[in-house]
This record gives C-alpha cells, sequence and structure tokens, in this order.
C-alpha cells in the first residue's frame, strides 16, 4: 500500500510519478474529492508534464463514477484553472508539481470560487477516503455516472484578466519572457497578443523534462539566461514564471532581480488607488516595506502565516483586496482571492508603461531595506532548535518576539524569521534590515544558534 502520508502534503498532492502514485490512486482521489465537496460538477486542468493528461483523465473518471458532471479544460496554468473554478463555480483540481522537478507531479485542488483545500478545509479527509479505498477496495459506483466534457477557457481567462489592467495605453515596451518550457509557454502569447509588447520569448515550447532550466526561478540559478538575454537585447524588463505559471519574478532593464516584496508594495499601491480604504494581506516574510506602502497609501495592512491556504482564509475574511508573499505568489479580490503572476505581470506592465522611467528607478520607492534572502538550514529537531532561538533573544532591551509564524524577532533596526519546512527537517531564516552590514551579523548571529 503507498504510504499517503509521503504524498499528501499541507496543501496539496506531490509525488514521484509511478514510484509514489499513478492512474489508480489518481482515480481514487477523483472519487474522494467528489465524495468530500459533495460537488455534483468539477474542473479540471493539467500542465505539460508527461504524465499530467493520464493522472488528470484518471482522475476525472474517479469523478465521474461517484456520480459527478467533469469538465475537462486540457492544458493550462494553474490561475487558468482557478479562473475556471471561479468563473464556474465549480470545484477544481490542477495536475502540476509547479516548480518541482520532471519525475514529480501532484494535484491543487480547490473549492467552488477557487476556494482553498487544505489539512484542516478538507485534504486530510480526502487522505483518509483514499487509504480506506486501498484497503478495502474501491468505492461502489454512482447509480447514474456523471458526464465528461472538454471546454476551452484560454481567451475567457485572457479577457478577464484584460479587464482588471488596462494595458492599451502604455508606451512600447521590449519584454523577455522566460517560461521554462512551462505553462507560460502557453498563456503568455494569448494573453500578451495585440498589445504594444515586443516580446521575447525564451523556452516556450512546452516540455515537462525541462530541458533547458528547471522552473523555478526562486533559485537564482534558474534566472541566469533571462538576465543575460535582457542585458543582450536591451529590453524593458524580464518575467520568468515556474512551470504551472502561477508565480512571476522580474527583473528590471539592467537584469537585476526586482523584490517580490518590491513587486508586492507596487501592485498594493495600484489595488489601493482603484479600491481606496482597502485592506492588504502580507505574509510575515514580506518586506517592511509593504505594510509602510500600504499605510502611506490610505489602506490597512494586515500579516499573516506564509502560505496560500492562510492568505486566502485571510483575505476572505478581511475582505482584502490584495495579498502578496515574499515567494512571488499575488493574491487578487477580483480574481476570486487566488494567486496569479500574470495578473501581477500585468499591473507591473501598465505601471512602467504608464511613465517614462526605467524600472529599476520606479520599484526604488518600494525596495527600501536590505534583505538576506531565504536561508534553509537542515536540522535534527526542529523545535528544538526553534526554543534554542527563543532563548537567546527573549528579554533583550528593544526586541519583541512572536511565534505567529515559526519565530520572528524583531528590533529596531533590523528582524528576522525563522520557520520550520512543513515537508523536510529543514528551518528557513530570513533577515532584513536598514543596511547590508546589519543583516549580515544578524544573519551570522541567527545561523550560529540555528546550527549550533
Amino acid at each position: 500500500m503507498t504510504d499517503l502520508s509521503q504524498i499528501v502534503k499541507a496543501y496539496d498532492v506531490r509525488g514521484v510519478v509511478p514510484d509514489q502514485w499513478d492512474e489508480t490512486l489518481a482515480e481514487l482521489f477523483g472519487a474522494a474529492f467528489v465524495q468530500v465537496t459533495g460537488a455534483d460538477a468539477i474542473v479540471i486542468g493539467h500542465d505539460m508534464r508527461p504524465s499530467s493528461p493520464s493522472l488528470s483523465g484518471a482522475f476525472g473518471r474517479g469523478a465521474a463514477a461517484l456520480g459527478a458532471d467533469v469538465t475537462e479544460i486540457g492544458l493550462c496554468s494553474t490561475d487558468e484553472l482557478y479562473y475556471a473554478s471561479g468563473a464556474l463555480n465549480l470545484p477544481g483540481a490542477m495536475f502540476t508539481a509547479s516548480h518541482n522537478p520532471a519525475q514529480y507531479n501532484g494535484i491543487k485542488l480547490c473549492r467552488a470560487g477557487a476556494a482553498p483545500v487544505g489539512q484542516d478545509t478538507g485534504l486530510a479527509d480526502i487522505r483518509a477516503l483514499v487509504e480506506h479505498w486501498t484497503a478495502e477496495g474501491a468505492p461502489e459506483p454512482a447509480a447514474a455516472p456523471g458526464t465528461l466534457t472538454r471546454r476551452d477557457v484560454l481567451k475567457d481567462y485572457t479577457a478577464h484578466l484584460r479587464s482588471l489592467v488596462d494595458l492599451s495605453g502604455i508606451r512600447p515596451l521590449k519584454v523577455v519572457v522566460d517560461a521554462g518550457n512551462g505553462m507560460g509557454g502557453h498563456t503568455v502569447p494569448t494573453v500578451f497578443e495585440s498589445l504594444p509588447l515586443d516580446l521575447d520569448a525564451l523556452y516556450f515550447e512546452l516540455d515537462g523534462s525541462f530541458p533547458n532550466h528547471e522552473a523555478n526561478p526562486l533559485d537564482p540559478k534558474n534566472i541566469t539566461d533571462l538576465q543575460a538575454r535582457v542585458r543582450a537585447v536591451g529590453a524593458d524588463l524580464g518575467l520568468a514564471f515556474d512551470g504551472d505559471a502561477d508565480r512571476c519574478f522580474v527583473v528590471d532593464e539592467n537584469g537585476d532581480p526586482v523584490s517580490p516584496s518590491a513587486i508586492t508594495a507596487l501592485v498594493a499601491a495600484r489595488e489601493l488607488a482603484k479600491h481606496p480604504g482597502g485592506t492588504v494581506i502580507h505574509n510575515c516574510i514580506t518586506s517592511w516595506s509593504v505594510p509602510e506602502v500600504v499605510k502611506e497609501h490610505g489602506g490597512t495592512p494586515v500579516r499573516t502565516r506564509v502560505g496560500h491556504s492562510f492568505i486566502k482564509a485571510e483575505m476572505a475574511h478581511t475582505g482584502a483586496i490584495f495579498g502578496g508573499e515574499h515567494s512571488a505568489h499575488y493574491y487578487f479580490r477580483d480574481f476570486w482571492n487566488a494567486d496569479t503572476g500574470m495578473l501581477a505581470a500585468m499591473h507591473v506592465l501598465a505601471a512602467l508603461g504608464g511613465q517614462d522611467g526605467p524600472l529599476s528607478q520606479l520599484v526604488a520607492q518600494y525596495d527600501r531595506y536590505a534583505a538576506s534572502g531565504e536561508i534553509n538550514s537542515t536540522v535534527d529537531d526542529q523545535a528544538g532548535r526553534l526554543d534554542a532561538i527563543k532563548a537567546a533573544y527573549e528579554g533583550r532591551d528593544g526586541i519583541t518576539l512572536d511565534e505567529l509564524d515559526g519565530l520572528s524577532v524583531t528590533a529596531a533596526d533590523w528582524w528576522f524569521n525563522v520557520r520550520p519546512s512543513n515537508t523536510e527537517p529543514l528551518l528557513r531564516l530570513n533577515v532584513e534590515a536598514r543596511d547590508q552590514a546589519t543583516v549580515d551579523r544578524i544573519r551570522d548571529e541567527a545561523l550560529g544558534t540555528i546550527r549550533g
């Protein structure tokens, strides 16, 4: 029997195919998804990985066997699947392993209206059902099976995005886009069609073996081709999408990476111009710049844990207009509180194309502090190491601690956060300060305790 604890993560299903899971399990997941959600209809899509069509098809068969009508939208980005879930008001399943290596695949699940499914909102129940059926036999099929229907939503998805950000009046821009052989190669040509953009396409061929580099722009080595191309052709900016194209990373005209926190602040300012006085969600490792900019533009910042289920839940609770994470996930109320890197990219293009200066100058007002980036440390005892850090800083003058997500330690001129990975024996450290020398000092001090 497959150990589902190895593939059912905090927010999705993810594992090696076929070693950890296959079509048989996918079919059971489809049935369990329908039973747990009570859905009489669902929508499913998949990315370009070789195993995605067969796994997606098996999931659909499992759902239909329990009586649900299945709309298959085929090749799509994850945010395109969220669009379909929102526009059709159906629970959805996206087959992708996002930025993970080629041998992996997974499922991202959502309820109707792109509402999140996490451990406490259905995923644990789905896992329990699949484990039961794996041990005891497949579920009894419905008296009347559901139907399977194909539908292409790419043009409707594009029209919705274009209705949210007007790019028709921007100045012409030269844009390099690195799709990493992922789903950005499918969505970008349609979304950017007829806009005043000179598009330079890198790795738009859909290829789940990722022959050029991993589709993970968070790792600096995977954006070096983009940076070099921006410099070589004199582009105004570069955009890099991850494998399922729900995240977007930006480099400026010099090929230098733009902090996702700066993009969060820029988009927040633009959304607050449309929705004065709105609430903006940011997680506990975004820059101090984000709440500062939100307040400066008349909004209310709300800090939350890292992770899409927490961001989406807080957006629903507060009615927030926008939310951003330092991992380059960007969430919009006008997109059913779901994350879409494409819409964030369009905001950057609109902001840049609406004025004459370069991107580096535009984002400087939103990038105010020095930062370490995320540093991972392998540890034997996550809880013990966190307790050691807490003991090292607790009671120091001028320092506050909070445990919203891991441990955050804050002083007048710096802060750091250490939080455990949900899936690996790691602690993740992020440091920010008013200058680089302070970042280096606090980083080394914290790592000394973490790795002590």
